[in-house]
């Protein structure tokens, strides 16, 4: 019903297909509603470079840009029974076709700008916008939207572009904010990503059409041995109003097969499926917001089974030698939507999972609900309203991401070595964030496929590191060093644990002679309360304490509790990131830092930038302590998984269900 009463509490938009009837005394209760984007469209701006420039001639002086539109634009619309009922916040990527002379401002733009769907909350429907800053160049006023069902086709004629009250102060003529300095319109081919059939109000089956996009020649050739990957997220939505100081979000993912080898989607109680996180990060700080890079928010572990099969990652889709629905064939993709991602009774708690050889420990159903009540935040992605307040993070970027992990690969790789795809799972994607209290999204740009979401902090060094090859998993050292003022550098260093098991209790940063250090800093993603069944130990979910930091003359030290010391403390696991920092008197250069392990290991070093350079610190015994592990430790692999009690389904046609 979720579509249904978002689609039904809009406001209408009238269709002009003159093949079919508006109903404007009401909705008809059965029939289809299909969502839409785009297949591929032209943009046209007309714009009067008197009127940019600020020119006071009563004369125009029209240019004309010409675009194409990036194929499969995630720009949806809801049709219903052929009618338009609703264009919602997305995007629309522009490919300028022509470049005349333009503003300086624009013209350093105008190969990355998107139109964008505002929020219904909005002053505009539209605007055009730089994808990769998110500065707004044009509100757009007006329009005409004339969809025709026997076409497919979208039209939007006649929108006014009015200068945003951003360019006019990139300009240095804040009056002109406001002023109408040209036209937009768009013709779009549209294409179907989802058609529901409703009956009497109630939708009886769903149906996720493939994109039009096939494998085609260069297509990527799929790798050897089962590889799951995050070939796309779409969108994302917050699910429900904010409950305290806290909102739950959730990202739709497009999981893809890249290899060669069907990847098991069984449902619970049998474990051999996939599970993945969904977490939420936020780049900010400084004169250009790029300089710090945190985890804002992470969810629990989605479980997932019955694979689509739909051919959304230009890999090929073959379902020979596989059994569909059961597992996802090679070159093959399934896709979930946003509020499927944060429903509260398929995801569970990440205790319950090894995330290197992606084994579930012991547990009857490692979804079990009972024993609490969800509400708000719970087990979606938790992210504090503070963090996401456009008002107070004016010019901040935010990135979502997702990472698929499954046993088989793991398995895979301990049989051929050489054919080990077990580090690519991660993807992420930017996003427009639109709101103070209650938060829409748009995304931006394409997905980073195969790259965990660290590797888009722009100007920084990272790096990945693994401390047990064959072992254990891995880890990301991100850092960067700024100069925000004469003679201070500032720090930042962003520790991201992919799928390390072991986990990290310490970080040790030396110091050259002399360093003066001020402004030190953690910085932590919300941790889940305790809930009943969550295979954490003392029954109170992981700790939020800081973590404890002390400096002596050689070296600053940041740790946590270790292992022997509380089970549950609170260590960089898997799927997570931290963040230290600091400002120094000194300047940057290379050393070494120290890495010290939760559960088991040696501590490491890898290589960073640290203030005066300086040798190897002499880590605390805290940084360097190494905990015999208990057996809740580290899973030992087993053959076949334990089974497990069944989860709730979810609806699909001509299938079994899933959720």
């Amino acid at each position: 019903m979720f579509l249904l009463v978002l689609l039904f509490g809009l406001s209408r938009v009238d269709s002009r297909n003159p093949d079919t009837k508006n109903n404007h005394n009401g909705y008809a209760e059965s029939g289809t509603i299909q969502k839409m984007i785009v297949e591929n469209a032209s943009v046209t701006m007309q714009l009067d470079l008197n009127g940019l420039n600020g020119s006071n001639s009563l004369v125009a002086r029209p240019v004309t840009l010409q675009f194409s539109v990036a194929a499969n634009s995630f720009f949806p619309i809801l049709v219903f029974n052929d009618l338009l009922r609703a264009v919602k916040p997305g995007s629309m990527a522009l490919i300028p076709q022509n470049v005349p002379a333009l503003p300086v401002r624009l013209g350093a733009s105008v190969k990355q700008l998107v139109v964008e769907k505002l929020p219904s909350n909005q002053s505009f429907g539209l605007a055009v916008r730089d994808s990769k800053t998110g500065f707004t160049f044009f509100d757009v006023a007006g329009g005409d939207y004339d969809y025709n069902a026997n076409a497919r086709s979208l039209g939007i004629a006649d929108g006014r572009l009015l200068i945003s009250k951003e360019f006019a102060n990139a300009l240095g003529r804040p009056s002109d904010a406001g002023s109408v300095v040209g036209k937009i319109s768009v013709g779009a081919a549209m294409q179907p990503i989802e058609i529901r059939q409703v009956v009497n109000g109630k939708p009886k089956s769903v149906v996720v059409p493939p994109l039009s996009r096939g494998a085609g020649p260069g297509a990527p050739t799929l790798v050897h041995g089962p590889d799951i990957i995050v070939g796309d997220l779409p969108d994302m939505v917050q699910i429900d109003p904010a409950v305290g100081s806290q909102v739950g979000l959730g990202i739709a993912t497009t999981s893809c097969n890249n290899g060669d080898q069907p990847v098991n989607f069984h449902a619970l109680p049998e474990t051999a499926h996939p599970f993945f996180t969904q977490n939420f990060y936020r780049m900010s700080g400084g004169t250009d917001n790029l300089q710090r890079f945190e985890q804002i928010g992470q969810a629990w572990i989605k479980h997932t089974f019955g694979a689509s099969e739909d051919d959304l990652c230009d890999l090929g889709c073959s379902t020979n030698n596989c059994t569909p629905f059961s597992q996802l064939c090679p070159g093959c993709a399934d896709p979930y939507l946003a509020d499927e991602n944060g429903w509260y009774q398929l995801l569970g708690s990440r205790a319950w999972v090894n995330p290197f050889t992606g084994f579930f420990l012991s547990n009857p159903d490692p979804t079990n609900h009972t024993g609490h009540v969800d509400i708000g935040a719970s087990h979606r992605i938790r992210v504090n309203v503070s963090d996401l307040n456009t008002t107070l993070n004016q010019g901040a970027t935010y990135f979502a991401e997702a990472q698929y992990d499954t046993a088989q690969e793991y398995q895979w790789c301990q049989a051929h070595p050489g054919q080990c795809n077990m580090y690519n799972n991660a993807s992420y994607r930017q996003f427009l964030v639109f709101g103070t209290t209650n938060f829409s999204f748009s995304p931006v740009g394409v997905p980073g496929r195969m790259h965990p979401a660290i590797t888009a902090w722009t100007g920084a060094t990272v790096s990945q590191q693994e401390p047990d090859p064959g072992n254990d998993g891995i880890w990301f050292m991100g850092y960067k060093v700024t100069n925000p003022t004469p003679g201070v550098y500032h720090y930042e260093y962003a520790l991201f644990n992919q799928n390390l098991d072991r986990s990290i209790q310490s970080f040790s940063v030396p110091l050259g002679a002399g360093a003066n250090l001020s402004n030190i800093g953690f910085h932590a993603p919300p941790q889940e309360p305790g809930w009943a069944n969550d295979n954490i130990p003392g029954g109170q979910g992981y700790s939020s304490m800081p973590w404890n930091v002390t400096q002596d003359a050689s070296s600053i030290t940041w740790n946590t509790e270790t292992f022997a010391q509380n089970q549950a403390a609170n260590a960089i696991r898997f799927g997570t990131l931290y963040n230290f920092r600091f400002d120094a008197d000194q300047p940057p250069q290379s050393a070494s830092a120290t890495v010290g392990f939760f559960k088991t290991g040696s501590p490491m070093m890898v290589a960073i930038q640290a203030p005066g350079g300086g040798g190897t610190p002499t880590p605390t015994p805290t940084a360097t302590a190494t905990p015999t592990p208990t057996a809740t430790a580290t899973a030992t692999p087993r053959p076949t998984p334990v089974p497990r009690a069944s989860a709730l389904p979810r609806p699909r046609p001509t299938a079994p269900p899933r959720p």
